[in-house]
């Protein structure tokens, strides 16, 4: 097993501050769980994580969940008025100001990013409360649930039942390399690179490095089209599944066979919706359907997968193989950031159960989002160490992961994404390093004892 990377300050923290030092740095708490490089297996207790969360947390109010569905979906329409009025208020500015015709389009077009930007933010916070629906937070009411997720997640073109279907495998088996469902790791293997006793730094350089620009050009292949591509094939998706695997085919091995009448409705919805946009781009040009819908619709995705990916991948948390995963476990291989700060709040209701509160998500996936605050207050103290939250700035952590965590090893239990040099910031600690326990460096046995809790008992803790 290769030695973790030795720990201390990102070399951007050792430079002196610049212009954009406060949007490129690693966060305190970051700092330390990679200083803690010898992870020990937590053995929380699932019913001591329930016990401190009072009752009243899981109740759901379905008229404070219409009034945020209702709040919301009048921005986006607010939006959608001013892209509307964008050419007009770009003459009376340039008029105004007395300024040429290339100065009006100039104005037209800075106008139309705002716009693209906040309806982005808008059709991802859409996302995010169909995200809510699916685990049935919004309601006690199921069909309401239904009929509000359906309608939130076809208007972004997401299946609804189908993406709810595997989302809840998600959870029942998260960082579980054998079941979780999506951002499924390259092994040592898949990349064809020599085992870590005989690899050299040259082997890793000749396999792996990349140019910074075409490390970019795959992230924002990955950000704007990864979603899509992994409901229409399943990329990144697990590689148990056979080719041809599809979030649009009701006879996927994603599937149960009683699933495939609901997976034919959210079919219907979305060719419904593409229908839809047919017809519009039709009716008044494709570049306005380009302009109004298209473009934030891609940039959400954009948001969308930045928020996912950062959820549980991450240099300092670990991947689980059958032997050593637990639900417990799973649900604290996740990571709670203030993604975008009240901007995250405001408009991604379900980043308080997406990214702001994502551990706490886990542990209860039918707790309204709005109550998940209060939920991860209470549970810290019962968390300890293994609570996880970073507020590292989400741009830069998110092309930190994206360039740190490369592969894992295709052997051991309990696993740490390792960079393009072979290095990992942690590794776990075994039953092998029980000589260097007794030294004092932290590490002590999994007991058997302590591993496991019943997961049907598990599960249904969780809501699932």
């Amino acid at each position: 097993m290769s030695k973790p990377a030795a720990t201390g300050k990102h070399p951007h923290n050792d430079r002196r501050p610049g212009p954009f030092s406060w949007l490129v740095y690693d966060a305190p708490e970051y700092e330390d769980r990679k200083k803690r490089t010898h992870f020990v297996l937590p053995t929380i207790s699932l019913k001591d994580v329930h016990a401190a969360v009072p009752r009243h947390l899981f109740e759901k109010s379905t008229l404070k969940s219409l009034f945020y569905v209702g709040r919301h979906v009048a921005l986006s329409v607010l939006f959608y008025l001013f892209a509307t009025r964008i050419d007009l208020l770009a003459f009376r500015i340039a008029t105004a100001l007395g300024m040429s015709v290339s100065f009006r389009g100039t104005v037209s077009w800075l106008l139309w990013v705002l716009y693209w930007f906040w309806q982005s933010v808008a059709f991802a916070g859409m996302w995010t409360l169909g995200h809510e629906c699916g685990h049935d937070t919004l309601s006690p009411h199921a069909w309401i649930n239904v009929v509000l997720g359906m309608g939130l997640h076809t208007w972004v073109l997401t299946p609804y039942f189908a993406w709810r279907i595997t989302h809840r495998s998600h959870h029942k088996g998260t960082n579980n390399l054998a079941r979780d469902e999506t951002y499924h790791p390259f092994t040592r293997s898949d990349l064809k690179l020599p085992d870590a006793k005989v690899a050299t730094p040259m082997d890793y350089k000749e396999i792996l490095e990349e140019t910074p620009l075409f490390t970019l050009f795959k992230m924002i292949i990955r950000q704007f089209l990864g979603f899509q591509l992994y409901l229409i094939h399943n990329r990144k998706g697990n590689p148990k599944y056979p080719p041809g695997t599809s979030h649009y085919k009701p006879s996927s091995k994603l599937f149960k066979p009683q699933d495939r009448t609901s997976i034919v409705v959210s079919d219907i919805a979305v060719g419904c919706m593409l229908a839809f946009l047919t017809v519009w781009s039709y009716r008044t040009g494709f570049s306005n359907v380009w302009n109004l819908y298209l473009v934030p619709w891609l940039w959400a995705h954009n948001w969308i997968v930045m928020f996912t990916y950062l959820q549980h991948s991450d240099p300092t948390i670990p991947y689980y193989r059958e032997k050593s995963w637990t639900f417990a476990r799973g649900a604290l291989a996740t990571v709670d950031r203030p993604v975008f700060g009240w901007v995250g709040r405001l408009f991604w209701h379900g980043a308080c159960s997406i990214a702001h509160n994502h551990v706490a998500h886990h542990f209860f996936v039918t707790i309204p989002f709005y109550n998940l605050p209060q939920v991860t207050e209470v549970i810290k103290p019962v968390l300890g160490e293994y609570y996880c939250y970073d507020s590292t700035p989400t741009l830069y952590a998110l092309w930190r992961s994206f360039t740190q965590c490369t592969f894992i090893e295709a052997e051991g239990d309990v696993v740490f994404f390792k960079n393009q040099r072979g290095e990992a910031v942690r590794e776990a600690c075994s039953s092998d390093a029980k000589a260097t326990s007794v030294a004092g460096d932290g590490c002590s046995e999994d007991r058997a004892e302590d591993k496991a809790e019943d997961e049907e008992d598990a599960l249904k803790l969780a809501g699932l």
